[in-house]
């Protein structure tokens, strides 16, 4: 009895180790403790100068502009040094949104609200970057039929 409990458990041991050689692997193609290279960043396009069109109303702006090494803390915001409300006429960048000086019940504010300090929460730098998924958003200028079209 004994001797059949032994080989039972042998034959187990090395069905499981059988079975283990071809299961899929849970971590990936590289070891757990290896990290793979990091895919290449987008390239920033060099819009400035030119809007670019929106695909939606109320979308925030693209960037137009390279911001590497812009400097975006509690101590400092880059940005503001030029799209600030006092420093657009000399420096030609745009206005932020009036919005932008808006607390939550909509009382306007001296300075940026603390909400929309950080920039980059919404606006964000326009790339050469491909969808990482297929995209089937329809502008609302597509969708609306114009009286006599039909």
């Amino acid at each position: 009895m004994r001797a059949t409990v032994v080989l039972l458990l042998a034959l187990g041991v090395l069905a499981g180790a059988a079975l283990a050689a071809d299961a899929p692997r849970l971590t990936g193609p590289t070891p757990a403790l290896v990290s793979p290279p990091a895919p290449p960043l987008a390239r920033q396009l060099n819009t400035e100068g030119r809007r670019t069109m929106r695909n939606y109303p109320e979308q925030p702006p693209v960037i137009p502009h390279a911001i590497e090494g812009y400097q975006l803390s509690l101590a400092t915001n880059r940005c503001l040094t030029c799209h600030r409300r006092q420093y657009t006429e000399a420096s030609g960048a745009p206005m932020i949104s009036v919005t932008h000086y808006m607390d939550r019940e909509g009382q306007m504010l001296a300075d940026v609200a603390p909400r929309r300090y950080f920039c980059t929460q919404c606006h964000v730098e326009q790339t050469d970057a491909q969808p990482l998924v297929d995209n089937t958003f329809i502008d609302m200028d597509e969708l609306v039929v114009t009286p006599g079209t039909r």
